[in-house]
């Protein structure tokens, strides 16, 4: 079993604040959305993501983001089952962002 490499909650707001080209994937279903979404994260239902795949690229920095950490641990798992290096679960999840008083964002419309 692969361990899933974790980034805390602080070291995404710098990587954001830096215009560093990580790309933040929400997870969560679509009516969990309403409570707020880290600004500029993608919404990716994770029962969507073995059929989108090939939106994700392989090169990227991928930072996956539930409620509370559990459900982004599991699609870090199945990306890295997937070939995927560099992909990185947010501790905590957007509790842990919330809880830290950062920025929350309305959800993209798609």
């Amino acid at each position: 079993m692969s361990l899933i490499k974790e980034i805390e909650v602080s070291e995404l707001a710098q990587l954001k604040q830096k215009n560093n080209v990580v790309r933040v994937i929400d997870i969560r279903q679509p009516a969990e959305l309403n409570s707020g979404i880290i600004p500029g994260a993608e919404a990716l239902p994770m029962h969507t993501i073995p059929l989108r795949l090939s939106e994700l690229k392989q090169e990227e920095t991928l930072i996956m983001v539930c409620r509370s950490g559990a459900r982004s641990a599991q699609a870090c798992m199945f990306l890295q089952q997937q070939g995927y290096d560099n992909v990185f679960n947010l501790r905590g999840g957007m509790m842990a962002w919330a809880n830290n008083g950062l920025e929350i964002g309305l959800p993209q419309v798609v």
